[in-house]
């Protein structure tokens, strides 16, 4: 049974980082997609993520966030909306790990708390 999970968590992951590009490219900004990969988040944080995972799980949410802010507009003058459609991807990414992160954060805080 637990092979199954992994194998439903790996697949779950994998389909929210295609999505997350897929989407970035063709479908900026879109609450449907948005929706979903928080549901995908949810389902990976439960799945993929242990106590033991949260540094590096916290880590590179942290990192989604911050290099989404950053903005890579710039980009946009070399050619036309690159920039914005990685922007869009990045920030996709970010929403598809944020839940995740909030339940590795849960379960990290549970196993500090349990008494050992």
């Amino acid at each position: 049974m637990r092979k199954v999970m992994q194998l439903v968590g790996l697949i779950v992951f994998t389909a929210g980082l295609v999505l997350a590009m897929v989407a970035g490219l063709i479908a900026p900004e879109n609450a449907t997609v948005i929706l979903i990969l928080v549901i995908l988040g949810i389902i990976i944080g439960f799945l993929n993520i242990t106590a033991r995972d949260f540094i590096p799980l916290s880590v590179a949410a942290i990192a989604l966030i911050v290099v989404g802010t950053a903005g890579f507009s710039p980009l946009d003058q070399l050619i036309d909306g690159l920039g914005s459609r990685i922007n869009e991807i990045v920030q996709y990414l970010a929403r598809l790990m944020a839940p995740a992160a909030v339940i590795g954060a849960i379960r990290a805080l549970i196993s500090i708390g349990l008494p050992k």
